[in-house]
């Protein structure tokens, strides 16, 4: 469900990691293996690194939460539209 969904900017751990890492998308698109990932994050604290220290996963993979990051009602509104966007595509 899109509406869970942590903002960018959240910081988490995964399950059996001791790297924290920092979401900076949603929704991504892995043409290789044509499976969407919930979130795209970096290395935290370093950021961007190169494409090589990204990391896709998702919200089941999620240990803990560190920091939720910034959320306004621009943001509930993308996320409402996109919600509705990918239950019609599942349809």
């Amino acid at each position: 469900n899109m509406i869970n969904l942590l903002p960018i900017g959240s910081v988490v751990l995964l399950k059996d990691a001791t790297k924290k890492l920092m979401i900076i998308g949603i929704m991504q698109v892995k043409e290789s293996e044509n499976k969407t990932y919930d979130y795209l994050a970096v290395p935290y604290p370093e950021g961007y690194l190169g494409q090589d220290t990204n990391f896709l996963f998702d919200h089941e993979d999620i240990n803990d939460i560190i920091f939720l990051g910034y959320t306004n009602p621009e943001r509930e509104s993308f996320i409402k539209a996109m919600d509705i966007i990918y239950n019609l595509k599942d349809k």
